[in-house]
C-alpha cells in the first residue's frame, strides 16, 4: 500500500513525498515426501540461523550492559570527583568562625541584625540557636488549658523510641509528622499535648549492654549478677535516654516535657503490673509448657511477630552466630529408619537432621498405600535405641519427600500439632544455649545442635541408614535482633488468651471508632487480628518488668516446676504473700519469683492511658486527655504495638486509646534498599542537620560490632552516596523534606540530594524576608485591615493566590496529605510571592506614586506574616527566627511566639477570581517571552511584542503591560502590544510565535531579517516552517 509523509502547514496539508511499494509472494509450494523432508531441512537450517542471530543480540546486549555499566561507572567517579573539588575548594574559602549565641539559656533570642555575617545569607546553626530552649522555659509545649477546656483538645503519645541509642531517619519522620499536627492544632487553638517518652527495651537494651561488658571488661551479666547487672543498664540508659531527649530537641519537637515518661517508671511499673494481675484474675493470662520461638543467642522466648523469615531457593550457606564456619541450609536428607522386629526400613527426610534425636513418632498419609501395612507398627531409633510409633495423618502429603514424614514435637510447630493429636511423646534434646542435652544420646550429648547437623549425618552413613541429599527451598526463620537461628522449644511461659481482645478491637474498627489510615494499614490489621493466636510474654531477660507471678514451695517438697506447680500472682510481694496465706493457710511454704520478665510490648501496650495516669482513673491529665487524638507510627509496628493498645486499652479501661492511626512510610536509602547498619546506608538526623564529611562518616562505622567486610562494603556506599559528606541543612530543611516524601502511599527512598534542595528553600525564604522588611520604612505600621479597593490587579492576585494556599493547605492537613500540604507552601512562597509578586514589587516601589506604594508595603507584610505563620509547622526555628522581626502595631496584643499566633485560615474577602483571572493572562504572557527568549538563547536587547485579537483581551494586557515587561525577565528591553485590528504587515519580520490563548499570541523578534514569505511561527520550537521544510526534503532526497 501507498504510504505518505505529511506535514502540517497552517491552513495547508499536501503529501511532501509518496512512497509506493508492493509486497512479491513467493509461488505456493505443492506438498509431498520430498518436499516435507526439504521443508524440515529447511526448517532445521532455519532454527540454526535463528539461534545464531540471538546469540549474536545476546553478545550485543551483553557488550552494551558492559558498556552501561562502565559509563555508571565513570559517571560515578566524575561526581566523586567533583565533590571532592567543591569540597577542596570550601575548605579553602576563608570560613566564617563558629556562631556564638550570647543570649543566656532559656531567655528570648537576642536578633542580631542582619547584616551581621552569620545572618546575611541563611545559616541554620545561627537561625536555629537559643529559641527551644525559650520556647520550653517557657511553657509553650504544655497545654494551653490545663482542665478540660472547651472540648477543642488534640493529644499525641509519642511512640517512644528505644533507650538502645541514637535516633535514625525513621524517628525524624515520625517527630517531623506529629509536630507539625500538635503545632498545627496548637495555632488553632485547640488544647494540645504531645507527650514524650522513651520504651526500656527489654532485648535490645540488655543485649548492647552485655556486649558493651564483654567489650571493656571481658565479663558476662552472670559474673556481675541480676542487681549489679541491673544497676549497670540504669546507669546506661541515663546516659543515652539524654541523648535520645537532645536529639528531639535539636528537630524542634514541641513535646511537653514536664510530662515524659519512661516504661520502668513508678506509674508505668505499677500499670504494668495491675494489667497482669486483673489479666490473670479474669483468666486472660496462664502458664503453660508450650513450644516457643527462642534464639539460643540472646537466650529468651520470642513472638513470632519478632521473628524475621528469610526465604532460600536452595542450598545455602549461611552465617550463623558463634560458628565460626557457615551452615548449610536447604537441603533435604534422606534417611531410613529400621521397622522394629523385621528387617525392613521406612525412609523419611528433613531439612534438619540433628533434630531426628528428638524423634518420638512417623507420619504418613492414611490413603497411601505404600505405608498402610507399617500404621501401628513401631520404628527403631538407632542412636537412642527409642521406639517411634508409625501413625496415619491426613496431614502428610504424600508428594513431599518420601511421603513419610518423621516427628519431632518438642522442636516444631506442625509436629507439635500431630504429637498432640496422636499422643506422642515430646522430647526436649536442647539446652538454652544450643547445645545437645541428655535426651540426644551420650554420642551427641554436649555438641551444638549445627555441628551435629553434620555428626548425625556421618553416623547415619556409618549405619548405612543414610540415602542422599537434594537442594530443597525453604524458610529460616531469624531473630530479629541477633539473627541466630530460630529454635522451636518447650517452655513453660506464660500466655495472653488473645481471641476475645482481638474480636473487639476489630470491632471498633469496622464501627468507625479507630480510623487506621492508609487503607493498606487498615487492611493489614484486619487480617492479623482475624488469625491471632496467644501471646508469649516470659522474657528470659534481667532488665524490664520481672514478672509478678510467684511459685508456691512447699516445705519437704522442693521439686522442679511442673505443670502442676502452684503460682500465686501479686501487685507487691506482700500482696502475693496474702493471696498465697489465704489460699495455703494450713501449710508451711515460700514464694519464689518468676525470674523472666515481661515481654517490652506488654508494658508499651498501656503507654497512651498509664503515661496519663492510669490506673488511676482520677488523676486530671487522664480524665482531661484520654482517650487521646491520634496516634502517628510506622506500618512496621503496626501488629507489635498498635493493636495490643487497642485491645489492652478496650479490655481495661473500656474505651479506644486513640480514634486516629496513622501509619507513616519506611524509609529506604536512595537506591530503595531497606536501611541497615551493614549497609552504612543508616543516615544520623544530626549528621543531616549539622553536617558531617565523609571521613567522620566512616568513622563513625568502626564504633560498633559490624564484621570487616561489612564495614568495606558500608564504606564503599558511602563514597558513591555521599562522595563530598552530607552538607550542614539543619532541622527545619530536614522536617521539610521528610513531610513532603509523605503521601501516604509506598516506603519513601531518602535522597540527600533532595535534601540539599530544600535547605536551598530555606534560603530563599531568609533572602526573600530580608527584602521585604528591607522595604518598609522605619515608621512602618501594619494595617489591620487592606484597603481592597484600591488594590491593584498584582497585589489582588498574590492576595487571592494567598488565600487559594491557605485554605488547600488547611485541607490537605486535616486529610493527613503532608506531601500536598508542603507542596502548597513552596508554591505560594517560592513560584508565586518571589519568583511573580517580588519582581513586580520593585517597579511599583520605584515608580509607583506614594500611595501605591504604601499599598504594596502592606501587601508584602500581609503576605509574609501569613506565610511564616502558614509554614511554622513545618519550619518552626527559621519561621520563629524571621517573625520575630516583623515590625507590630502598638495597639494590637501579640502572641509572644509565632507557635501561639493563630494559624491563617480563608477569608472571603480576598477572593478575587476574576483579578486573578486577568492578572495570569499576562503571567502567561511574560512567560511564553521567556520561554522563547530561553529557546532562542535571547540574552539581551529582547524585543517582544503581543497581540490580542479581542478588545477585552487587549484591555486586559494593556491594564498590566508594564507588570508584564517587569516579569519578562533583563533579556526583554522593548515589550510592545500590537494595536487592536492591526494588519499582519504590523508584526515586524523574523519573529517566533507562541500562542497564550485563543486570542492572544506573543511574538518575539529572534533575526533582523527574514524570509518575505515566512513571517511569523506558530508554536514553540523557534525555527522557521521553510526551515523544516528543506530539511526533511533535503533528507529524504538523500534516503
Amino acid at each position: 500500500m501507498p504510504f505518505s509523509l505529511w506535514r502540517f502547514i497552517p491552513s495547508t496539508r499536501e503529501p511532501l513525498l509518496t512512497i509506493s511499494c508492493s509486497v512479491v509472494l513467493p509461488p505456493r509450494r505443492h506438498f509431498s515426501l520430498q518436499n516435507a523432508a526439504k521443508m524440515a531441512g529447511e526448517d532445521d537450517a532455519k532454527k540454526k540461523k535463528e539461534e545464531l542471530r540471538e546469540k549474536a543480540k545476546a553478545e550485543k546486549a551483553a557488550k552494551f550492559a558492559a558498556k552501561q555499566a562502565k559509563l555508571k561507572e565513570q559517571q560515578q567517579q566524575q561526581q566523586q570527583q567533583k565533590a571532592a573539588k567543591e569540597a577542596t575548594k570550601a575548605a579553602q574559602a576563608p570560613a566564617l568562625p563558629a556562631f556564638q549565641d550570647d543570649t543566656p539559656l532559656g531567655e528570648k533570642k537576642i536578633l542580631y541584625s542582619l547584616d551581621h555575617p552569620h545572618f546575611q545569607k541563611y545559616n541554620p546553626k545561627a537561625v536555629e540557636s537559643a529559641w527551644y530552649a525559650w520556647w520550653e522555659k517557657s511553657g509553650f509545649f504544655k497545654p494551653q488549658q490545663e482542665g478540660a477546656g472547651d472540648g477543642r483538645r488534640f493529644v499525641i503519645p509519642l511512640p517512644p523510641p528505644n533507650v538502645t541509642g541514637a535516633l535514625h531517619c525513621g524517628h525524624a519522620l515520625a517527630n517531623s509528622l506529629q509536630d507539625t499536627l500538635i503545632r498545627w492544632y496548637r495555632m488553632r487553638g485547640f488544647n494540645t499535648l504531645w507527650v514524650p517518652g522513651c520504651d526500656h527495651a527489654g532485648i535490645s537494651t540488655q543485649s548492647v549492654v552485655e556486649k558493651m561488658l564483654w567489650k571493656k571488661e571481658k565479663k558476662t551479666r552472670l559474673d556481675l549478677g541480676r542487681e549489679q547487672f541491673t544497676k549497670l543498664v540504669w546507669e546506661w540508659k541515663d546516659e543515652y535516654h539524654q541523648r535520645i531527649n537532645n536529639a528531639q530537641r535539636l528537630m524542634g519537637g514541641s513535646m511537653d516535657w514536664s510530662r515524659e515518661a519512661f516504661t520502668m517508671d513508678t506509674n508505668l511499673t505499677a500499670a504494668t503490673m495491675e494489667t497482669f494481675c486483673r489479666l490473670h484474675d479474669e483468666g486472660y493470662i496462664y502458664r503453660s509448657n508450650r513450644l516457643v520461638n527462642w534464639c539460643t543467642q540472646l537466650n529468651t522466648a520470642l513472638s513470632s511477630l519478632e521473628v524475621e523469615n528469610k526465604e532460600i531457593p536452595g542450598r545455602t550457606l549461611l552465617d550463623v552466630p558463634g560458628y565460626e564456619r557457615k551452615v548449610e541450609f536447604g537441603v533435604l536428607t534422606f534417611f531410613r529408619y529400621p521397622i522394629d522386629g523385621t528387617d525392613q526400613t521406612i525412609e523419611v527426610a528433613t531439612t534438619r537432621p540433628e533434630t531426628m534425636l528428638g524423634d518420638s513418632g512417623i507420619a504418613v498419609n492414611p490413603e497411601d498405600s505404600r505405608y498402610t501395612h507399617l500404621v501401628g507398627k513401631f520404628a527403631r531409633h538407632p542412636f537412642t535405641n527409642r521406639l517411634l510409633r508409625i501413625v496415619a495423618d491426613s496431614y502428610v502429603d504424600p508428594e513431599f519427600g518420601t511421603g513419610a514424614v518423621k516427628l519431632t514435637p518438642a522442636h516444631d510447630f506442625n509436629d507439635y500439632q500431630l504429637g498432640q493429636r496422636h499422643g506422642l511423646e515430646f522430647i526436649n534434646i536442647l539446652n538454652e544455649n544450643g547445645t545437645l542435652n541428655e535426651n540426644a544420646g551420650p554420642l551427641f550429648q554436649g555438641q551444638k545442635r549445627f555441628d551435629a547437623r553434620y555428626t548425625v549425618v556421618e553416623e547415619l552413613t556409618k549405619l548405612g541408614l543414610f540415602v542422599k541429599k537434594e537442594p530443597n527451598p525453604m524458610t529460616i526463620p531469624l531473630c530479629e535482633k541477633s539473627k541466630d537461628v530460630i529454635e522451636p522449644m518447650m517452655k513453660q511461659q506464660w500466655w495472653v488468651r488473645m481471641q476475645e481482645m482481638a474480636d473487639a478491637a476489630l470491632k471498633v474498627v469496622e464501627d468507625g471508632k479507630v480510623k487506621i489510615a492508609p487503607e493498606s494499614a487498615r487492611k493489614s490489621y484486619q487480617r492479623w487480628l482475624s488469625n491471632i493466636n496467644d501471646w508469649c510474654i516470659s522474657r528470659q531477660l534481667w532488665w524490664g518488668h520481672r514478672i509478678p507471678a510467684y511459685r508456691v514451695v512447699f516445705d519437704g517438697e522442693e521439686t522442679p516446676e511442673n505443670e502442676q506447680s502452684p503460682w500465686i500472682v501479686g501487685r507487691t510481694p506482700d500482696e502475693a504473700q496474702a493471696k498465697a496465706e489465704a489460699k495455703f493457710p494450713s501449710r508451711k511454704f515460700r514464694l519464689e519469683q518468676d525470674h523472666d520478665c515481661l515481654d517490652t510490648w506488654f508494658s508499651s501496650g498501656l503507654w497512651p492511658m498509664s503515661t496519663l495516669g492510669w490506673p488511676d482513673t482520677e488523676k486530671p491529665d487522664f480524665k482531661n486527655f484520654f482517650p487521646t487524638s491520634m496516634l502517628e507510627t510506622g506500618w512496621d509496628i503496626l501488629f507489635f504495638w498498635v493493636s495490643r493498645m487497642i485491645m489492652l486499652s478496650l479490655k481495661l479501661t473500656g474505651e479506644v486509646p486513640f480514634t486516629e492511626v496513622y501509619c507513616h512510610s519506611l524509609i529506604r536509602d536512595s537506591e530503595g534498599r531497606k536501611m541497615s547498619k551493614s549497609l552504612g546506608n543508616v543516615i544520623d538526623p544530626l549528621d543531616i542537620i549539622n553536617g558531617i564529611d565523609l571521613e567522620a562518616l566512616h568513622a563513625k562505622l568502626l564504633v560498633g560490632n559490624l564484621k570487616d567486610d561489612e564495614v568495606a562494603r558500608a564504606t564503599k556506599y558511602q563514597k558513591t552516596a555521599f562522595p563530598g559528606g552530607i552538607p550542614e541543612c539543619g532541622a527545619d530543611a530536614l522536617r521539610f523534606t521528610l513531610l513532603s516524601y509523605t503521601t501516604g502511599g509506598g516506603d519513601i527512598n531518602f535522597d540527600i540530594k533532595v535534601m540539599h534542595a530544600y535547605r536551598r528553600f530555606c534560603n530563599k525564604i531568609w533572602q526573600a524576608s530580608k527584602y521585604i522588611l528591607g522595604k518598609l520604612p522605619e515608621d512602618f505600621v501594619p494595617s489591620a485591615k487592606l484597603d481592597t479597593a484600591a488594590l491593584s490587579v498584582p497585589e489582588r492576585w498574590i492576595l487571592h493566590r494567598m488565600n487559594c494556599a491557605v485554605k488547600g493547605l488547611n485541607e490537605a492537613l486535616e486529610a493527613r496529605e503532608f506531601a500536598k500540604s508542603t507542596k502548597f507552601a513552596y508554591q505560594f512562597f517560592y513560584d508565586e510571592l518571589c519568583d511573580v509578586f517580588i519582581e513586580n514589587s520593585k517597579g511599583l516601589l520605584s515608580d509607583g506614586t506614594p500611595a501605591e506604594q504604601q499599598s504594596v508595603q502592606q501587601t508584602l507584610y500581609r503576605c509574609l506574616d501569613v506565610a511564616l505563620r502558614l509554614m511554622h509547622p513545618f519550619m518552626p526555628y527559621i519561621t520563629e527566627e524571621l517573625w520575630q522581626r516583623l515590625p507590630r502595631s502598638k495597639h494590637v496584643s501579640t502572641p509572644p511566639s509565632v507557635m501561639l499566633a493563630p494559624y491563617p485560615s480563608f477569608e472571603a474577602e480576598l477572593e478575587f477570581v476574576s483579578d486573578a483571572e486577568d492578572y495570569e493572562l499576562g503571567l502567561k504572557c511574560a512567560q511564553a517571552v521567556r520561554s522563547l527568549a530561553s529557546d532562542h538563547k535571547i540574552l539581551a536587547d529582547g524585543r517582544a511584542f503581543i497581540k490580542a485579537a479581542s478588545a477585552a483581551s487587549h484591555a486586559k494586557v494593556e491594564a498590566q503591560l508594564p507588570a508584564i515587561k517587569t516579569v519578562c525577565g533583563k533579556g526583554i528591553a522593548e515589550l510592545q502590544l500590537l494595536p487592536l485590528g492591526g494588519d499582519e504587515a504590523a508584526i515586524p519580520e523574523g519573529c517566533a510565535a507562541y500562542t497564550v490563548s485563543d486570542d492572544v499570541t506573543v511574538l518575539l523578534q529572534v533575526a533582523t531579517q527574514g524570509t518575505s514569505h515566512v513571517q511569523a511561527q506558530v508554536g514553540t520550537q523557534g525555527t522557521s516552517l521553510d526551515g523544516d521544510i528543506k530539511d526533511i526534503t533535503e533528507k529524504l532526497q538523500k534516503a
